[in-house]
């Protein structure tokens, strides 16, 4: 992986996750520095990953060739402008803020930089995150390569040509472990409902979730129709479970979640 000096500006759960990642895939922590306007969230990225710190947002911002804008949507304009009294030529810039296109970025940064935009997953903090990922016309394919062996480094990652199929990955993996864990939930409170307890319950609905994630994964082969079909004895109890869920559209109501998601992605961006 190329070792350009890298700056997170903003120090919250996904910054952390991804100097993680980077860190174990062997990227020399002095070429990493993370801004934050308060100190123990730096402090304890220093203390953990051994990275460099600063309270100035102007101090990362010269110290790196690639800036990672990791803050709140509704924060990006201030901040970006704030950037300007910097010389931000040759910067590449990485943001992970969802709702905000490249061309508003670009506006908020005062100049036609090179931006990608990544919009990764919670699963990223564990190390099992799926990234979507789209860069601008203008950035290279060596920076390119950069950004997918940054992403790469806290799960797997998939690069989307049009700007607005960013939007389709939020519906299909940036929000969808929402999506799973509202299931569980409900499986959770209906074990409950016939009597087991509530670690039991747990453990039921999450371990049976964990096997069937690595049963797609281990046959990728496999379509997911033909795997469920595979669990599905005809006129059994799982088959008596499945159809119950089809009758009662939940194939229809997750399309219908997912397309909410684009929608709301959509409004996001009018309005930022």
């Amino acid at each position: 992986m190329q070792q350009k000096k890298l700056a997170f500006i903003g120090a919250g759960n996904m910054s952390r996750s991804i100097i993680s990642g980077l860190i174990q895939s062997g990227y020399n922590k002095d070429l990493i520095m993370a801004s934050n306007p308060s100190t123990p969230k730096l402090d304890a990225l220093k203390e953990e990953f051994g990275i460099q710190t600063t309270q100035s947002n102007d101090e990362a911002c010269t110290f790196a060739d690639a800036i990672v804008l990791s803050v709140k949507p509704q924060m990006m304009g201030q901040m970006c402008e704030a950037l300007q009294s910097n010389d931000l030529s040759d910067k590449l810039f990485i943001s992970i803020a969802a709702g905000l296109p490249v061309s508003r970025l670009k506006e908020m940064l005062g100049g036609d930089y090179p931006v990608a935009r990544v919009m990764p997953n919670t699963p990223s903090l564990l190390g099992k995150g799926m990234s979507g990922l789209y860069a601008d016309p203008t950035i290279t394919e060596t920076n390119r390569q950069y950004v997918e062996d940054m992403m790469n480094g806290v799960g797997d990652t998939v690069w989307v040509d049009q700007e607005d199929d960013i939007n389709g990955v939020i519906a299909a993996a940036g929000s969808s472990p929402a999506y799973f864990f509202l299931f569980l939930q409900a499986m959770q409170e209906e074990a409950i409902n016939m009597g087991f307890d509530q670690a039991a319950s747990r453990k039921m609905v999450q371990q049976a979730m964990l096997g069937a994630a690595e049963m797609v994964c281990q046959n990728p082969d496999l379509e997911l129709s033909e795997l469920r079909a595979q669990v599905t004895s005809k006129g059994g109890t799982t088959a008596a479970a499945v159809n119950t869920l089809i009758d009662e559209g939940l194939q229809e109501t997750v399309s219908k979640a997912m397309r909410a998601a684009v929608a709301r992605a959509e409004e996001m961006a009018k309005q930022l």
